[in-house]
């Protein structure tokens, strides 16, 4: 079944509610969050009361928001008393801005080399997710090159809803009752802090909040965020010999330089673990390091977490310094419990064998809400989204495979 994106009408509706999303600033900010601040930024806010009214508009039940999640039902229209709920998240990285994006739409994209601002070019030479939507002349969707665009995940806000606009249009397309969470915060890792539990129905759940076409997700790293700080002494830098000055900046440059650069970010893959410095702020007298920590395994956890530590110590000592180093558990492999419930991943290998996908079953390098949704027993694989080069100003959609999410979101309801 591929109702919605046969339809030039829906495609053409699903392309203006995602341009009209990602012209929304709703950056989240990962150090507000981590201090309690929830939402971590106000503008937030912003996104949620636009997609309250959109819901609304679309004749949805008991439409709402709740510590800026935004709930709303889609009632079954049939004696169907299953429930099935989709997420999504509104907030956008803060690792590239997301103010003021302009989509640059390129329809039956040709495969030539597109060259943004800032240098950004997207060459499907080097980018074979995109040489592959260039053969199927599919609607390639960018920023302008100055930001990112905001697909991560606003690509799966619009596949929601324009899944449920034409279950409303199409009433005799007979579905179960529906659940939708749209939430703040998920990229900083909080976006299950405050999920209004006591409004969702739903056994079972799923995300739509992955990459390329085909991929169904149900495993993902194990994360921990470590803060590393180093406490040095200032004095005057003219009379700092002797042991007069401990440099905090120092210690950190030492204690990154310790680092395994095997276990960074950029030489691993697939199954591999990682340790990935995020920021470094501060001064003489006291520095600071922000670090994820990221494995399959919780065994390896613990060793990425043993490697910190003694790196730290061993930068620290080095020069005369001290050194603190904290650990907070983000999220949990959902692998686990998963494995407990098929049939929710069986569901939804047979709503893309319908949509004609080819299933590409991956683990997630990063996590998702229903990491955590499934860990508090909801059971949430991700969906993917069409979405391409997240976190970046390279980002891209495929407005074609964007369309196919949201024909495998109807086939779910309709199983």
């Amino acid at each position: 079944m591929n109702k919605i994106s046969e339809n030039k009408d829906y495609t053409k509706r699903l392309l203006d509610r995602f341009v009209k999303y990602v012209k929304i600033w709703s950056e989240s900010d990962g150090n507000a969050a981590d201090k309690g601040v929830f939402p971590s930024t106000e503008r937030q806010w912003d996104m949620a009361k636009v997609l309250e009214n959109d819901m609304k508009e679309l004749g949805m039940s008991d439409v709402q928001i709740k510590d800026c999640y935004v709930y709303g039902r889609l009632p079954s229209n049939c004696d169907s008393s299953q429930s099935i709920l989709f997420l999504a998240h509104m907030d956008t990285v803060d690792e590239v801005t997301g103010k003021d994006v302009k989509p640059q739409i390129f329809e039956n994209y040709d495969g030539r080399e597109i060259r943004l601002e800032c240098g950004v070019v997207h060459n499907p030479k080097s980018d074979e997710a995109l040489a592959q939507a260039a053969a199927k002349r599919e609607t390639i969707i960018t920023s302008d090159g100055s930001t990112l665009l905001g697909g991560d995940d606003k690509c799966g806000i619009a596949a929601i809803l324009t899944a449920i606009e034409y279950l409303q249009k199409n009433k005799e397309e007979k579905h179960c009752n529906i659940e939708v969470i749209f939430s703040p915060d998920e990229e900083t890792g909080h976006g299950m802090d405050k999920v209004p539990l006591e409004l969702i129905k739903s056994k079972f759940a799923y995300t739509v909040d992955g990459g390329n076409i085909g991929e169904l997700e149900s495993e993902c790293f194990n994360a921990w965020a470590a803060e590393v700080s180093f406490t040095g002494k200032a004095c005057h830098t003219g009379d700092a010999k002797k042991g007069k000055m401990v440099n905090a900046v120092s210690m950190a440059g030492k204690f990154l330089s310790l680092l395994p650069h095997t276990m960074t970010p950029e030489t691993t893959e697939h199954y591999e673990g990682f340790i990935a410095p995020m920021e470094v702020a501060g001064s003489i007298d006291s520095a600071k390091v922000q670090l994820l920590l990221r494995s399959f395994s919780l065994s390896e956890i613990e060793l990425e977490k043993k490697v910190v530590s003694d790196c730290a110590e061993a930068a620290a000592i080095s020069f005369n310094g001290k050194v603190q180093v904290d650990f907070r558990e983000q999220y949990k492999n959902m692998k686990e419990k998963m494995d407990q419930h098929p049939e929710v991943l069986e569901r939804l290998r047979e709503a893309y064998r319908q949509a004609g996908v080819e299933i590409v079953e991956k683990p997630i390098r990063g996590g998702t809400d229903g990491s955590r949704l499934t860990e508090m027993g909801i059971p949430c694989p991700n969906i993917f989204t069409g979405g391409h080069k997240y976190h970046s100003r390279y980002e891209w959609v495929s407005l074609n495979q964007m369309a196919k999410a949201a024909d495998i979101l109807v086939n779910l309801v309709k199983i």
